[in-house]
């Protein structure tokens, strides 16, 4: 499980496709790559292996109809990505049978004899859960229900009728894989895949489990309880391992998905960790100044408002913003000037209150206009 905000490779450009291709078109446009970038081609070449690992990366995800689902959700999301991901071409530590594996279908003759009998994974499961501006900032503990496919019991997600009524497959003998000889253009391969008799497990179902009807899986609802970290966004998700679904005949079961919508606040909107809240003041202390009352997450804290402040004005509060594992942000306090409607009485007082400063102002800009003039041969005004 892992809280999970990062940047994501772009695949689809990677292999020159649309967003929308179809699968033959992401294995055309694959195949021609791979041929261009082999490396019996680009032989010292570390700029091919690199293009290569990265083209194979690429349709490690494309070409799975389950991976590139997830990786559509992820892509769509800019704050999602990163860690517990996809899992990349990794190398050549396979060996190129697993390289043209991933070209033809099969091992590539005389260098290894590729994979045998894989284990299935179960597919991903997708949960949006909505959140509560402060649940999200402050961290919480939330309990829900989803449903996914999990593993009989009845069977031990054999499918086969108290797990043991199998028979050795006569197509594969029971190793799972079939070999096949084809000419391409590397010349001539023994392609290795899956018994199309067995589907790769080595043995065939006698009798099938009357609880699951053969399938090794059961569909459930399940209540789950996880413990969101402070800092959530809308974009933002977790991933739980193995509480997907469970996949078909045995294997490893998917991965959970919990994705994060957050709701918005009355006051407070945010940026990241940092939080911004309109600030509204009297003419009077905007004027003369003074403390005003001043809403964080927690609390409330007094602030002092400088004389002669103007609306618009913005102050920084430092560490008053969302408290995360990752860092604490800030508080911004949007200045709005609250002009009072006044009466005809308090608009002669305000004029006499105001009369001497608005003169020492009339003559602070006549000497700007001639210092302007002075300078740059004409009046700002």
């Amino acid at each position: 499980m892992g809280y999970i905000m990062a940047e994501k490779k772009n695949y689809y450009e990677i292999l020159g496709v649309q967003r929308g291709a179809s699968a033959d078109e992401i294995k055309s446009a694959y195949r021609k790559l791979a041929m261009k970038y082999h490396p019996d081609r680009n032989q010292g070449s570390e700029e091919a292996a690199e293009k290569f690992k990265e083209i194979n990366e690429a349709n490690e995800t494309l070409s799975d109809p389950e991976k590139r689902k997830q990786y559509d959700f992820e892509l769509d999301h800019p704050g999602m990505g990163g860690g517990g991901g996809f899992g990349g071409f990794g190398g050549f530590e396979g060996g190129f049978s697993d390289i043209f594996e991933g070209i033809f279908g099969g091992g590539f003759g005389g260098f290894g004899g590729g994979r045998t009998q894989r284990q299935s994974v179960g597919a991903k499961v997708q949960v949006e859960m909505p959140l509560s501006f402060m649940d999200a900032a402050k961290g919480c503990r939330k309990t829900f229900r989803y449903k996914h496919n999990v593993s009989c019991g009845a069977c031990n997600g054999t499918g086969a009728k108290g797990g043991k009524e199998f028979s050795t497959c006569s197509h594969c003998n029971g190793t799972g894989t079939v070999k096949t000889v084809r000419n391409t253009v590397f010349g001539r391969t023994i392609q290795q895949g899956p018994c199309p008799d067995c589907g790769g497990k080595g043995k065939i179902i006698k009798e099938k489990c009357p609880d699951c009807r053969g399938r090794g899986i059961l569909a459930k609802e399940e209540e789950i309880s996880i413990n969101i970290p402070a800092g959530a966004d809308t974009g933002s998700y977790m991933r739980f391992e193995g509480k997907g679904h469970a996949a078909e005949g045995g294997g490893v079961a998917g991965d959970l998905i919990v994705a994060f919508r957050v709701e918005p606040h009355k006051l407070f909107t945010r940026e990241q960790f940092d939080l911004h809240v309109d600030l509204p003041i009297s003419f009077l202390t905007a004027s003369m100044g003074g403390k005003v009352k001043v809403p964080t997450l927690d609390d409330t804290i007094e602030y002092a408002i400088p004389e002669g402040t103007q609306s618009g004005k913005v102050f920084r509060v430092r560490g008053k913003g969302i408290k995360t594992s990752r860092g604490t942000g800030d508080l911004y306090l949007h200045v709005v000037v609250e002009v009072p409607k006044l009466s005809r009485d308090q608009k002669k007082q305000l004029e006499k209150v105001f009369g001497d400063i608005g003169l020492k102002q009339q003559e602070q800009m006549k000497k700007y206009a001639d210092n302007m003039e002075a300078l740059y041969g004409e009046k700002p005004y």
